[in-house]
């Protein structure tokens, strides 16, 4: 009832054609529309538009929840520009930013509303038959996998699920909605692309398919997908969208989202990454797009995202869709390596070791699998030597179609992040009696010999009782190769032996290394000896007692305790504190017979003090400390005040 939000309350009320009682009775969907718009409102004008994640998201979801309260109260076609507008007319003169954006704001808010009504119109229907669901069998909520299932299927936030499913007394489980929805990341391997709402542009390429099937340039199955079968695909621009919009028309510099009516183009799936390459004019090639990615944003839509490199593409011309022909091979090689790399696992270690994750890029493959324990070396070795007897037996892969439940039947595995329909696609490797079958949806080589090699680059822990390895074939093995031969003729070459007598020599040079550096020790022992005889010659005395406080040159932690019990040896009573700086660090140590202990004088407290000048600390016993520090420079320094701390710890 403020002048700041009446007036959007009172101009939701002229779109209803409400009369004051129904507006009373409908008070909460005012509330919410006129806050909601408000907000939003601001939101744009700050260059926060509705999207997918982060605060793009948080602004989506304040747009749609008021177009859902709008409909409540009849508002069933966008309404939110009015309420904006006058958002803008009360605030614009002490915000200028909603007057100069005025123009964007309400563009945004009329095409997150038209999107809505969209996804509305599609899922609304399956939301009641959940909710349906649950009322039928008494139960107050609905589970949190069925709340991702509308929101992934049908586009139904989460937040909407819910509005929906209390105003019929029921609740959703929020923390299992979030499981499930984590859990599909870590299965589709989608987590960098798949943010809060689930595809934000889900809605435009609905109504783009539903366009180009209109026109008859596609059919109710969408874009025709094939990666297996050749490298190129020519055909018509259809449809092309920047910045989530469909344009006409791109220009150099410009990030598109590009329609082909089919398309060879691989889209990233099952741990095998995407395919990058080209689309050109297929008429003197006047313009040309760099294929970045390819995805699948709705169903029966396959995209291929990438900047404009050359000329003005434009929807109608005729283009080549070629794709990166090398990288599609390195990628090819390392998913077929992945199969037989499963299998070798299962022959080394076990059939317990099945696929728990994978990762098939050009330059290499990484595969999860679980095992409670590190594979030994011999064990690795075994497995590489048996993915490389299997290339070098050069066999066919046989790729053929059927059923699921006669695939499984014969005991086909199932890969780690694939979805299965009714029919599955099933790769087989081996001769009479295969040595790998699987369902999987990824490209592969022709024949295992086109893999070339194999190599495994590390083993590791990728969680508990989940192993990785790395491993990479073909161009990337070839490399690794050559870089690791060029290192051993150098290592030869420092050594002056032959390639084959390397870790002979090696092993040579580091045994005359250790004998070299235990004479070192030894003779820095004697030096440090000689050089604490020549101090235990001379040791002064503070009132009566003696005290030893001295630097020696290159000794040890251990070197310096042996002084210190030599120093005792000889003197019944005294203190002694040694320093050094060893490899760059300065250490001390100090020692104090038991009777001065018994007088006051404690070793841990005395080195401490005087640990702080070189930057340090330390402590121990009152008749044996030790203390580093970070300040070689100021141990001289440190030590002088030795004499100094002793007779404040006497006054005591």
């Amino acid at each position: 009832k403020t002048d700041l939000l009446a007036p959007l309350m009172d101009t939701v009320q002229e779109l209803t054609g409400q009369g004051a009682e129904q507006r009373a009775a409908n008070v909460t969907p005012y509330r919410v529309i006129a806050d909601h718009s408000r907000a939003a409102t601001f939101l744009i004008a700050d260059g926060v538009v509705p999207g997918n994640t982060g605060r793009n998201y948080v602004c989506r979801m304040i747009v749609r929840r008021a177009a859902r309260f709008g409909s409540k109260i009849g508002l069933n076609r966008p309404f939110m520009a009015k309420v904006a507008a006058k958002v803008i007319d009360n605030y614009g003169s002490f915000y200028p930013e909603l007057e100069r954006n005025r123009a964007t704001i309400l563009d945004n808010l009329t095409r997150e509303e038209e999107r809505f009504q969209k996804t509305v119109e599609a899922g609304l229907t399956y939301v009641n038959e959940k909710l349906g669901e649950v009322r039928s069998t008494g139960a107050g909520m609905l589970d949190g996998k069925s709340a991702f299932e509308l929101y992934a299927t049908h586009g139904i936030p989460l937040e909407i699920t819910r509005d929906i499913a209390r105003e019929t007394g029921l609740e959703v489980d929020e923390a299992g909605f979030k499981a499930a929805m984590e859990e599909h990341r870590l299965v589709s391997g989608a987590g960098k692309a798949f943010g809060p709402l689930g595809g934000e542009d889900v809605d435009i390429y609905r109504a783009i398919l539903d366009e180009l099937m209109v026109e008859g340039k596609l059919d109710s199955d969408g874009v025709k997908y094939d990666p297996y079968h050749g490298f190129e695909t020519e055909g018509e621009v259809l449809a092309m969208v920047k910045e989530g919009a469909s344009v006409v028309q791109a220009h150099v510099g410009d990030r598109v989202e590009v329609v082909l009516p089919a398309t060879s183009f691989y889209v990233e799936s099952g741990g095998q990454v995407a395919d990058t390459g080209t689309i050109v004019h297929a008429e003197g090639e006047r313009w040309e797009i760099r294929v970045d990615d390819t995805r699948k944003p709705a169903a029966g839509m396959v995209v291929h995202v990438g900047e404009v490199v050359r000329g003005a593409p434009r929807i109608g011309d005729l283009a080549i869709a070629a794709i990166d022909r090398q990288r599609r091979q390195d990628i090819m090689r390392n998913h077929t390596a992945t199969h037989l790399l499963h299998a070798e696992l299962h022959a080394i270690l076990g059939a317990h070791a099945r696929q728990a994750g994978s990762l098939v890029a050009p330059d290499r493959l990484r595969f999860d699998f679980t095992h409670p324990e590190p594979v030994t070396q011999e064990q690795l070795d075994k497995i590489e030597a048996g993915v490389n007897q299997a290339i070098l037996e050069n066999y066919r892969l046989n790729i053929t179609y059927k059923s699921l439940t006669e695939a499984m039947a014969e005991g086909a595995m199932a890969l780690f992040g694939e979805k299965y329909g009714e029919t599955v696609r099933t790769i087989t490797i081996g001769g009479a009696e295969s040595i790998s079958y699987e369902l999987c949806g990824g490209t592969h080589v022709n024949e295992t010999g086109d893999i070339g090699s194999f190599i495994i680059t590390s083993e590791g822990s990728a969680a508990a009782g989940i192993r990785r390895i790395e491993a990479v074939t073909g161009r990337g093995a070839y490399d690794l190769i050559q870089r690791r031969l060029r290192m051993l003729k150098q290592s030869a070459g420092m050594l002056n032996t032959a390639v084959e007598e390397v870790p002979q020599k090696v092993q040579s040079v580091l045994d005359e290394l250790d004998h070299a550096r235990k004479q070192i020790a030894r003779q820095r022992q004697e030096l440090v000896a000689a050089e604490f005889v020549r101090l235990l010659a001379d040791v002064p005395q503070v009132q009566g007692i003696p005290v030893l406080a001295a630097t020696i040159a290159n000794a040890d932690g251990d070197s310096l305790r042996q002084m210190t019990d030599r120093f005792r040896d000889q003197y019944p009573s005294g203190v002694v504190v040694l320093g050094s700086v060893n490899e760059g660090r300065p250490v001390l140590i100090a020692s104090v017979t038991d009777d001065l202990v018994q007088r006051g004088i404690h070793a841990g407290a005395l080195v401490k003090r005087v640990a702080q000048v070189i930057g340090g600390s330390g402590g121990g016993r009152p008749n044996l400390a030790q203390a580093g520090g970070k300040d070689g420079a100021k141990l001289p320094a440190a030590i002088a005040m030795v004499g100094s701390i002793l007779e404040e710890q006497l006054a005591k």
